[in-house]
């Protein structure tokens, strides 16, 4: 404990937690609701070893989502408590009680486990830790487990990050108010939101790069329908009459579905091709400041995973890791990934919640659901942050999509407008070694000699020409042809449509202008003098630098 060095908030919440539950007029409950990476773990652990240490306690239950995050709660516990957490799972029910340990188990699991888990509560003062508490919906067959294992615990600390199930089910032991919100007394609860996590510098902040692709769907009589994710595809004549075909021309079913090449390839002009050439050349720049930084990929099945690795390999010339239900042993990978600086992990439904990677700076969202928990439990996995010297930002690149453009506003709006601007400028690499800063253009670390890697030149082969060109180039530069438009397989246009930041739609063009200018523009401000001008650079995110010379331009 003495070792800890505790964030204000967990302090609080961990003082507000004994109070109410060891309090004449408190209750059993307490809740913590905090936003993903704040330090919720560190702070439900100490609250555990203060119950110890007051003598009212004999044992912990934790239940998390998933079996990496069960194993990142054993070590965290016994690195706070000094106590052994052993992972359970159904196989283990005979004799819980008589392992005589704390125990740390899954959701999927608590029903094995029943019967063993309420004989610890009925012979022991246990603590039950529950995480990720959405997951025990009153009707679904895991809160319903939880509430009879669970039942006779002395105390219960919940711990949530996305307190609302995005299909209207309440998880147990709280009851809601009539707007879906938690109706809990305050004096039995402490929240902490994204946005105030980040204004206190516990979280990055976070920038959500739309993705537009247009789509042609050819019909048997020549006539081509085109979707986007910005425009209704409204049916006339005897179209409405085709079985499916309003179904099949939905955008997000179409920007779901990869493409090959003629020889069986992955296509990479294809519109997750597109998507992830924008993804690679972001965490190219991000590695300058942090060697380790990484990205990662949530896709929609097993078949899109394997496609879009196949692009990362060709692209980065370095095979991602990737983890889904059929990969042997994926809490091994995820954990190895997590201990490396491999740039790249791909996911179908392995990442989403509670697994702690604090090196992932980039996601590519194109997940299989389109809840509203799923979204903000997937920007979690990057928003994490390595320290208080980590000024580095989020990013989250996503299909121009209505549902999840709501989403990506409603986060945007939490934030105070004094932490919604860019970071400092990457104008420098670190040194994995000595972390000194060195030039981007020095080879060698000035400080200790460590030889940088050779800056890898990436190309992408043009569709008209076949010639190779640098990755990130817009056009051809032997035939001119557009590589922002031109896309083959039902795919006439792949084009990222901007930024949604800081609450504002910014067009492309601004966008890349603001890449290439923000440079120049921030060097002029900063020397002037100006305070209130020094003050703009501060804030101003570098999506918008070619925006406000637009605007000057105009003068």
């Amino acid at each position: 404990m003495a070792d800890l060095n505790l964030r204000p908030w967990q302090t609080t919440a961990i003082k507000k937690a004994e109070d109410w539950l060891l309090g004449a007029d408190g209750g059993k409950h307490f809740l913590i609701n905090a936003a993903p990476g704040s330090g919720k773990t560190i702070c439900a652990s100490v609250i555990a070893k203060q119950l110890y240490e007051k003598g009212e306690i004999d044992r912990t239950i934790v239940i998390a989502p998933r079996a990496e995050v069960v194993r990142q709660w054993s070590d965290e516990f016994k690195f706070v408590t000094g106590k052994t957490m052993m992972k359970v799972t159904g196989a283990d029910h005979e004799d819980l009680a008589g392992y005589g340990l704390d125990l740390c188990a899954t959701w999927a699991a608590v029903e094995g486990l029943l019967d063993g888990f309420q004989s610890i509560c009925l012979s022991s003062r246990t603590l039950v830790i529950c995480d990720e508490h959405h997951h025990a919906a009153i009707e679904a067959a895991w809160g319903r487990g939880a509430n009879g294992a669970f039942a006779k615990a002395k105390y219960v600390l919940v711990l949530t990050g996305t307190p609302i199930r995005s299909d209207g089910q309440e998880p147990v032991w709280f009851a809601y108010d009539d707007n879906g919100r938690i109706d809990h007394p305050d004096k039995g609860s402490y929240t902490l939101t994204y946005g105030e996590a980040v204004d206190l510098d516990y979280c990055r902040p976070i920038t959500f790069h739309r993705h537009e692709g247009k789509f042609t769907v050819s019909l048997p009589d020549g006539d081509n329908i085109a979707v986007s994710g910005t425009e209704e595809t409204n049916l006339e004549g005897s179209l409405k009459r085709i079985s499916g075909l309003q179904q099949a021309l939905e955008f997000y079913k179409l920007a779901c579905t990869p493409h090959y090449t003629k020889d069986g390839k992955a296509d990479l002009h294809s519109y997750q091709g597109t998507m992830l050439e924008w993804a690679i050349a972001k965490l190219d720049d991000l590695r300058n400041e942090v060697p380790s930084a990484g990205g990662l990929v949530i896709a929609p099945s097993i078949e899109v995973a394997e496609y879009m690795a196949e692009i990362i390999e060709t692209m980065e010339g370095e095979k991602p890791t990737i983890v889904h239900s059929r990969t042997p042993n994926p809490e091994a990978k995820i954990k190895a990934f997590k201990e490396t600086t491999k740039k790249w992990l791909v996911s179908v439904a392995m990442i989403s919640e509670g697994v702690d990677i604090k090196r992932l700076r980039i996601l590519v969202y194109l997940p299989s659901s389109q809840t509203e928990l799923s979204f903000r439990q997937s920007m979690g996995r990057v928003v994490r942050s390595l320290g208080p010297d980590d000024c580095s930002r989020a990013y989250v690149v996503m299909p121009t999509h209505r549902i999840f453009e709501e989403y990506a506003r409603r986060v945007e709006m939490e934030m105070s407008s004094s932490k919604r601007g860019d970071s400092a400028e990457i104008n420098f690499k670190l040194c994995p070694v000595c972390e000194e800063k060195c030039s981007k253009l020095e080879t060698s670390c000035s400080s200790c000699s460590y030889e940088f890697p050779a800056t890898k030149v990436k190309f992408k082969t043009c569709p008209d020409c076949d010639q190779l060109n640098p990755l990130g180039l817009s056009e051809c530069q032997f035939c001119g042809c557009s590589f922002m438009h031109e896309f083959e397989v039902s795919l006439d246009e792949a084009l990222r449509m901007g930024a949604i930041v800081r609450g504002m739609d910014i067009e492309e063009t601004e966008v890349v202008d603001g890449e290439k200018y923000r440079r120049e523009i921030k060097r002029e401000l900063l020397s002037s003098g100006d305070e209130a001008l020094i003050n703009i650079v501060k804030r101003l995110p570098e999506e918008s630098w070619g925006r406000l010379r637009k605007i000057i331009n105009k003068q």
